[in-house]
């Protein structure tokens, strides 16, 4: 079974209580406090292995890990030693990957708006390549090269018009697209590279058909796509193009009912696709950038809370409340998302009710699982929300002045904080009184 194919950490134990990495998460909540985020090293390990394994058939492939699923610099230290490049989308995600230590000429640059400021920082720092999202970027992009007398490397992110089977907000490879060139667009911004953008060094097209993908058949269809417009650019305009970037987005398992494919099951049809469409369009085999995010980091995330009140209403259900919720994790407010849990402190208990997890955070929507089966809870419990190590710290916040959690990195019966847990003073270190409100 593909590591994205399972609800836990590969070094998850029952040992009455539960164990991650080797590690008690019942002393890790006591020691670290809650909420608190765990990730387990070995399993980001174990499925960047896979990739490298599933791919391995293609002599020219890249896995980039896409930045954007959880970034620090713990993170970005072990999958780039996995030998993973970068795909970012903002400075700070570029100026993190360059104090982790990484190979910059292996860090993309993607995004639909790039700032001046970030453009001048990724060109300082070295960024290997842009993926150029719109008209006024290439220009801007040129401006700035010429301006630093500097040559840069660019694909041309391109919207396929595939639909795959996800939430709206996370598709982002159909026709009405806030990202992307259109494919009716793609000679005009050649001819402009060509004939006016001297400093933009065109070396492929990127595409990204969207996120928690579930469906090979996506992939088979970008794929005749991208490698049909790779023939029909060389065609129309001469040009020989070396790269292609296929985004990432396998989708992983956080429920039961969740059966996403495996990463050999998605390198088969990136690969098969990939022989059939070159062999139909009579290119030559272009370098394959992919870029896993969610699929990379989700499964080695959990996250763990301390039970507090409860309120049953009779013959509707039973509310748990729990000391995180939507300020750590906005998936479920956001995409409807669903998790699975377990009470840490209590794996081998067989009484169980039916409760629903109920965040702290001053909205009705704030409910982190509903309707779960978990053991008879008191206050000081300890639940663990399972692959939460995707866009929950990502997309964090302050949310009710809140304070966000901490992350340890567990491995091998050890944990190490990396990211600290903010405090009071955090909240209001940014913050002035004009002096003449004082």
């Amino acid at each position: 079974m593909s590591t994205n194919q399972s609800l836990k950490p590969v070094t998850a134990e029952n040992r009455e209580h539960l164990y991650i990495g080797g590690c008690d998460t019942v002393e890790l909540a006591q020691k670290y406090g809650t909420p608190l985020y765990v990730l387990d090293e070995k399993t980001i390990r174990t499925i960047c292995k896979e990739y490298k394994h599933a791919f391995g058939g293609y002599k020219n492939i890249r896995m980039m890990y896409a930045c954007k699923s959880l970034c620090n610099l713990a993170v970005l230290r072990i999958v780039t030693d996995e030998g993973f490049g970068l795909d970012t989308v903002s400075s700070g995600e570029i100026y993190t990957a360059y104090k982790a230590g990484a190979d910059m000429s292996k860090v993309l640059f993607n995004g639909n708006n790039k700032s001046k400021e970030e453009i001048e920082l990724a060109l300082n720092l070295g960024v290997g390549r842009f993926s150029v999202d719109n008209f006024y970027e290439a220009e801007l992009l040129n401006e700035i090269a010429v301006s630093q007398g500097k040559s840069v490397n660019i694909l041309l992110r391109i919207t396929p018009g595939i639909e795959c089977h996800t939430h709206d907000y996370i598709q982002t490879g159909q026709i009405d697209s806030k990202f992307g060139f259109d494919l009716s667009q793609i000679d005009e911004i050649i001819n402009l590279i060509k004939n006016k953008y001297n400093n933009l060094n065109l070396k492929g097209i990127h595409a990204h058909i969207g996120s928690q993908i579930f469906e090979t058949r996506s992939y088979y269809d970008e794929v005749e796509i991208l490698v049909k417009e790779l023939a029909r650019i060389k065609e129309v305009h001469g040009i020989i193009l070396e790269e292609m970037n296929i985004g990432g987005g396998l989708g992983v398992k956080y429920t039961e009912e969740d059966c996403p494919p495996s990463v050999d099951e998605l390198a088969s049809a990136v690969t098969s696709a990939m022989k059939n469409a070159i062999e139909k369009y009579s290119i030559r085999e272009p370098a394959i950038y992919i870029e896993p995010g969610r699929s990379i980091i989700s499964t080695a995330g959990v996250t763990l809370y301390t039970v507090g009140s409860s309120k049953t209403i009779p013959g509707v259900r039973k509310y748990v409340a729990l000391d995180g919720g939507m300020a750590d994790n906005p998936r479920p407010g956001m995409y409807q998302a669903k998790y699975t849990a377990d009470a840490a402190n209590k794996m081998n208990f067989c009484e169980k009710e039916l409760v629903t997890l109920a965040g702290r955070f001053c909205e009705s929507g704030d409910i982190l699982i509903e309707n779960i089966e978990l053991p008879r809870l008191e206050p000081g419990d300890i639940i663990c929300v399972y692959n939460t190590g995707a866009y929950n710290y990502s997309m964090a916040s302050n949310y009710n002045r809140v304070a966000k959690p901490a992350m340890v990195l567990v491995n091998n019966s050890q944990s190490d904080m990396i990211v600290d847990r903010e405090s009071l003073e955090d909240l209001i270190a940014r913050e002035n009184i004009p002096d003449r409100l004082r």
